[in-house]
């Protein structure tokens, strides 16, 4: 799960815009924005979640359940190295 804070953080990190983030997801802009407007954890179609979550990944963002530290260190989203 992911909540709209987390993607309004990662989509920060990776220094994009909504616009950008629909592009790289398969989303489209609205979609974007009623995710980010979420209140808690973002509510959607599996595939529409699975497409964003895709996209953040392969862009280096590293999304850690609630509550786990990543191997690094952080908690709840962090810009993967390398």
């Amino acid at each position: 799960m992911i909540t709209a804070a987390q993607l309004r953080a990662a989509r920060s990190l990776l220094g994009i815009d909504q616009r950008r983030l629909a592009e790289v997801s398969g989303l489209s802009v609205p979609t974007i924005q009623r995710m980010e407007a979420s209140e808690g954890v973002i509510r959607g179609n599996v595939d529409s979640l699975m497409k964003l979550i895709d996209a953040l990944d392969t862009a280096g963002i590293e999304l850690i359940a609630e509550g786990a530290v990543s191997p690094e260190g952080g908690r709840g989203i962090r810009l993967k190295k390398g």
